[in-house]
C-alpha cells in the first residue's frame, strides 16, 4: 500500500519548516537539534529493501573483497542498519554522522541489532564479517577520517537519507558507499561541495552507489528532504565543485551543462529496484525510486 499524499506531505513540511531558519553552515546543527529532541521520523528501523537487494544480486557492480578487505563510508548513518549489514557482507564499514547522539544510539543498538537478528548475520561465503567504525563530525572536513586506517579513501559508498514518516510506517535512502541519500539532506547550494567531496572520498577503482529518492518531488519544493531527480546526480556527480545553472521554475537547466570535467564521476548503471521503503512508492504502487552506480572517469 503506498502512502498517502497527506501522509507524505504533513511529515515534509515539518521537516523542511525546521531547517529553514538553519543557514546552510548550520545544517549539521540542525540535524543535531533534531536527534536531541527526539525527533527521527526517518528512522526506519532497517536498511532500505533495495540495499539488501542490491548487495545480494549485484555482486558483479562491487569491486571485489579479494584479497583485501574493502572499506565502505555510510554518510549520515543514522542509527547504524546500513553500517551493520555492509559489515555482514564482509566490508569494514565507517559510519559518519555530524550528531554526536545519532553515535551514541548508533553504539547502543549495535549489540542488540546483533543479537539474532539475520539481516545482520554473516552471510553465505563471507569469510569473516568487515570491523565497524563510528565517526562523528563534519562530513566536509577533513578531520572527521582521522580514524580510517590506511589511504583516507574508501572502495565504496553509500548515499542514503532514511524515512521521513513515523517509524514503521515509511522510510526513504541512497546508497553504497557513501550515499545515505545522504545529497538529499543537502540544501542545493552545497551540491557542488558534495559532488567534490564524494568525488575525493571515493577510491580510483571504487563504486559510488545512489538510491536516488525523492524523485517525485518538485525541483523547486523546500527540503529536506530536496528532490533528487536523475538529472540532478548526472548534473553534478561528472562536474565536482562546478556551481550549475538552476531555475525557479524547472530547477537544474540541463541545456545549460558544460561538458563533463576529466577528474568527475560516470555512471555505470542505472537500474529501478524491485523493493525499497514504502515512501518510494506513488499512489499507485509503482517504485519512484532509481539505483545509480558511479565510478571514476578514469576507472576502467
Amino acid at each position: 500500500m503506498a502512502p498517502t499524499a497527506n501522509a507524505k506531505g504533513t511529515q515534509l513540511s515539518r521537516l523542511a519548516d525546521h531547517f529553514q531558519s538553519v543557514p546552510a553552515t548550520q545544517q549539521g546543527k540542525g540535524w543535531n537539534d533534531l536527534w536531541e529532541t527526539g525527533y527521527v521520523p526517518w528512522d526506519r528501523g532497517l536498511p532500505n529493501p533495495a540495499l539488501q537487494d542490491f548487495l545480494a544480486e549485484r555482486q558483479d557492480l562491487l569491486p571485489s573483497n579479494s584479497p583485501d578487505r574493502k572499506k565502505v563510508l555510510v554518510p549520515g548513518c543514522g542509527t547504524g542498519y546500513d553500517v551493520l549489514l555492509f559489515s555482514s557482507w564482509g566490508y569494514d564499514t565507517y559510519g559518519l554522522e555530524v550528531s554526536e547522539k545519532a553515535i551514541e544510539a548508533a553504539r547502543s543498538a549495535e549489540k542488540e541489532m546483533l543479537k539474532g537478528n539475520s539481516i545482520y548475520e554473516k552471510k553465505e561465503g563471507v569469510k569473516e564479517a568487515g570491523r565497524v567504525t563510528w565517526l562523528n563530525g563534519d562530513f566536509f572536513k577533513d578531520q572527521v577520517f582521522e580514524d580510517v586506517e590506511g589511504e583516507k579513501n574508501f572502495d565504496l559508498i553509500y548515499d542514503y537519507t532514511v524515512g521521513l514518516l513515523p517509524p514503521g510506517y515509511f522510510a526513504f535512502c541512497a546508497l553504497i558507499l557513501i550515499i545515505l541519500q545522504f545529497g538529499c539532506a543537502l540544501p542545493p547550494s552545497l551540491r557542488p561541495a558534495w559532488s567534490k567531496r564524494l568525488n575525493k572520498l571515493l577510491a580510483p577503482n571504487g563504486r559510488l552507489i545512489c538510491l536516488e529518492f525523492p524523485t517525485y518531488k518538485s525541483p523547486t519544493a523546500l527540503g529536506p528532504p530536496w528532490s533528487m531527480t536523475p538529472k540532478v546526480y548526472m548534473g553534478h556527480l561528472p562536474r565536482p565543485n562546478q556551481n550549475l545553472a538552476y531555475s525557479d521554475e524547472e530547477g537544474l537547466l540541463e541545456d545549460e551543462l558544460g561538458p563533463p570535467a576529466e577528474n568527475g564521476l560516470r555512471r555505470i548503471e542505472h537500474l529501478k529496484p524491485k523493493r525499497t521503503h514504502r515512501i518510494g512508492y506513488d499512489e499507485e504502487g509503482n517504485i519512484t525510486d532509481w539505483i545509480g552506480v558511479w565510478v571514476h572517469q578514469s576507472s576502467k
